[in-house]
């Protein structure tokens, strides 16, 4: 049995930009995840050691995205799904971050990123 668990709307604050402004100014960023894992085991023990832990892979991208700072949101993802390849049991994993208001005329710029090994 395939488990999808979504992350949605995480609300952090990082360094993320090139710009002189940006370096200085932490800014809002929303990451959603999904994360693919066979939950075959954890269906049938009930029990948190079977399954994949969200709770505390949030905590890890948590303290790496509001830790670290970031030229790219490319880069930013790909560290999100470098952390999250090293989980044992996550399959395949999709990472979308939203810069709210980085463009004039639009809500977000977006980027989405993959992880299937």
């Amino acid at each position: 049995m395939l488990a999808t668990i979504c992350i949605k709307n995480l609300r952090l604050r990082t360094f993320i930009g090139f710009n002189d402004e940006e370096k200085i100014k932490k800014q809002d960023v929303i990451v959603n995840i999904s994360l693919r894992y066979d939950a075959t085991v954890a269906a049938e023990s009930d029990s948190v050691d079977d399954a994949c832990n969200y709770k505390v892979l949030t905590k890890q991208i948590i303290s790496l995205v509001e830790e670290k700072s970031f030229d790219l949101l490319e880069t930013m993802a790909a560290d999100i799904i470098k952390l999250i390849s090293k989980a044992d049991k996550v399959l395949q994993a999709t990472v979308e971050i939203d810069k709210p208001h980085a463009l004039r005329f639009a809500d977000s710029v977006s980027l989405t990123m993959d992880y299937k090994p």
